[in-house]
């Protein structure tokens, strides 16, 4: 059994997607339980390849039983299982949590919602299994359609927003399809481990050259690094919370993990860190990512769109850690994908509870929310300390470790700009917390108003709940991390990095 579960992770999903669809025609009520059995399955099946790979090393599944080069593989190792697991209780605890608003947003395409869902979910799967860099592109595509599509079902700006997602999208994705087709020229294979076979003879080669740019490119656009991040912010505050929650937490996250698979195990670490030398001018671009992403952050008058800008700064953290090119940047970067994928979960799950209640997510009408929605202020409280970095939630540690990466490799500009980026978090949530806190400021005279204003009115418990998991979980990983690390992420780097 355990040998299967590769495929059962895409399998699974795949097909739920195709069930959900047909039952939202015989009987709508069946949609969201199907899609939690078929999400549930895969977080299992993941869960059972983590164990596996933990245990007895990287699994390596042969579809359909065509050996590689020819067949396409999976290869579930040190670096993929830990984000499988990730992507899979991402979309299933944001699944929980979304179910009233599904209801409420979309009357009568509640089917259809789900069924994106899961497609949406077993894109990203798949990104993340696949060991053949071209099945990486189809499935990169499957995920990319279903976003559009649930960002497009959002609010009246949604679609526009969507459709300014999608042209940019596309050329993310073609760009890192040209990037492929090089390598293949080049090679004549597209499996990954296969490619990388080759890469050290491949060392002088043009062609080679123009692929890693235009690969990186590609990923870069696709993971929104400064200033290619013009698509996000409105894809992500003008849709539904239902999509932006599972959306927002596995997009930027799951480019970046292809960004270090396709590093690492494609092109390899000699060739990148050692042949070229881009790698600096790639941490300043991160640089510049993580201080604009913060300021951009600052300028803000809304909760969604604020959190927006925080990922586009994320987003510097984790391509500034890989390209540092030392054990400990990639470490933090590596990392920081599970970490911020788990913060960015947490914010905006609270961030749907709140809008949810509201019906809005301006800074001026989250006025008492401490008082009125207490619960979910906690879990949002939570959340911000994580991304603030504050010791013992995850956001700590990985920030620790790309500190350190920075020292290391004497990038001193990163040091400062996380630093930098840390101060504007606090300034940004504590300006929210005061605002949800302290006011409206209690006028003596105003018994009436003041009396209203103490009615506490929650968030659904189906809400609440995922929330304060996700919360408690930043702690659990905090702690944890250094397992995390030691077991599981260092041996998913090349011995080759110092």
């Amino acid at each position: 059994m355990v040998q299967q579960l590769p495929a059962l992770l895409i399998i699974v999903p795949l097909l739920t997607a195709l069930v959900v669809a047909m039952a939202s025609w015989i009987s709508p009520r069946l949609c969201l339980p199907l899609t939690f059995s078929g999400l549930a399955l895969s977080l299992a099946a993941s869960i059972g390849v983590l164990m596996e790979v933990i245990a007895h090393g990287p699994v390596t599944y042969t579809m359909g039983g065509w050996n590689a080069p020819m067949g396409i593989v999976y290869v579930i190792d040190y670096l993929s299982s830990p984000i499988l697991v990730v992507i899979t209780s991402v979309a299933i605890l944001n699944l929980i949590s979304a179910r009233k608003s599904v209801e409420e947003s979309f009357p009568g395409k509640t089917g259809a919602f789900y069924s994106l869902y899961i497609l949406f979910t077993t894109g990203m799967i798949g990104i993340v299994a696949t060991g053949d860099a071209f099945n990486l592109y189809v499935l990169l595509e499957i995920a990319a359609l279903t976003g559009y599509s649930l960002i497009g079902l959002g609010n009246d700006r949604a679609p526009l927003a969507s459709l300014n997602y999608l042209f940019i999208g596309t050329i993310g994705a073609s760009f890192y399809l040209l990037g492929v087709g090089y390598l293949y020229i080049a090679t004549g294979t597209l499996n990954m481990a296969d490619l990388a076979r080759f890469m050290p003879q491949m060392a002088d080669n043009s062609m080679v050259l123009f692929a890693f740019i235009i690969c990186m490119t590609g990923l870069f656009i696709k993971m929104a690094l400064f200033p290619m991040h013009g698509w996000l912010p409105n894809a992500y505050s003008f849709s539904s919370t239902a999509a932006t929650g599972v959306i927002a937490p596995l997009t930027t996250k799951v480019m970046i993990y292809a960004m270090i698979r396709v590093g690492l195990y494609v092109f390899t670490p000699a060739y990148i860190f050692n042949t070229l030398h881009m790698s600096k001018a790639i941490v300043w671009v991160a640089i510049a990512a993580i201080v604009m992403g913060s300021l951009l952050a600052l300028a803000q008058k809304s909760l969604l769109k604020m959190l927006t800008y925080i990922i586009v700064a994320e987003v510097g953290y984790m391509v500034g850690g890989f390209f540092l090119g030392n054990r400990m940047g990639i470490t933090g970067a590596t990392l920081h994908i599970i970490n911020d994928a788990a913060m960015t979960l947490c914010l905006f799950m609270a961030a749907g509870a709140i809008s949810y209640k509201l019906k809005d997510d301006s800074f001026a009408s989250m006025k008492g929310l401490f008082r009125k929605m207490p619960v979910t202020m906690i879990g949002f409280g939570a959340g911000a300390l994580a991304v603030i970095g504050i010791p013992p939630t995850c956001g700590f540690f990985s920030k620790w470790y790309l500190i350190t990466g920075g020292m290391e490799a004497g990038q001193y500009g990163f040091v400062a700009a996380l630093l930098f980026s840390s101060l504007v978090n606090a300034v940004l949530f504590f300006r929210i917390f005061e605002i949800a806190h302290f006011e409206p400021f209690a006028d003596p005279h105003d018994h009436h108003h003041h009396g209203h204003s103490e009615t506490v009115n929650e968030a659904p418990l189906s809400m609440v709940v995922p929330l304060l998991v996700v919360a408690a979980a930043l702690i659990v990983l905090g702690i944890y991390s250094g397992d995390i690390v030691t077991k599981i992420i260092q041996s998913a780097i090349p011995a080759g990095i110092v």
